[in-house]
């Protein structure tokens, strides 16, 4: 485990953390790695592997894990290892109650508005509206909200004030 510290200057910053620590799976995933490199296939023998895919990428999102190429034995591929990047947690932000309860709904709710909105999002992007502020009108929802799914939802992410598409990585 690093020593380093995670400092959330952006309310948003918090979606990953929050998926990560509500889902004991997920939870489970981060204790893993934060006291061993492990790659993909190892922890699929500890977790269920529907779990691993999806947790790694909202870890990838919010930049908590670090990844490696492992040196494999000879005739064999390399493959990526991971493991947490930080060990301690600090809030500089300020966001109004509203914006707070938007954050909170957007990253743990199972409410199927919700679904059905990240799908229709999806669909945005795909059609070429990427902007937030587009979106968000579009969907009479925040721009937070918007946010928030794009951090949660496995394949959307943000990118500046647009929202983008993103492949599995692996």
């Amino acid at each position: 485990m690093s020593g380093h510290v995670r400092i959330v200057n952006d309310p948003i910053e918090l979606v990953p953390l929050i998926v990560t620590f509500n889902n004991p799976r997920f939870k489970e995933i981060y204790a893993l790695l934060n006291k061993h490199w492990m790659t993909e296939e190892e922890l699929c023998q500890h977790v269920e592997p529907q779990y691993v895919s999806e947790c790694l990428s909202i870890l990838r999102k919010g930049n908590l894990i670090e990844e490696q190429w492992r040196m494999p034995d000879p005739g064999r591929n390399p493959v990526k290892e991971f493991r947490t990047t930080y060990s301690k947690f600090r809030a500089s932000f300020q966001c109004s109650m509203t914006d707070l309860g938007d954050l909170l709904y957007a990253s743990v709710s199972n409410d199927e508005k919700l679904r059905s909105l990240a799908d229709q999002i999806v669909n945005e992007i795909k059609a070429g509206n990427t902007s937030i502020n587009d979106i968000s009108r579009k969907f009479g929802c925040s721009t937070v909200t918007i946010k928030g799914l794009a951090k949660r939802v496995t394949g959307l992410d943000t990118k500046g004030q647009g929202l983008v598409l993103v492949e599995r990585e692996g």
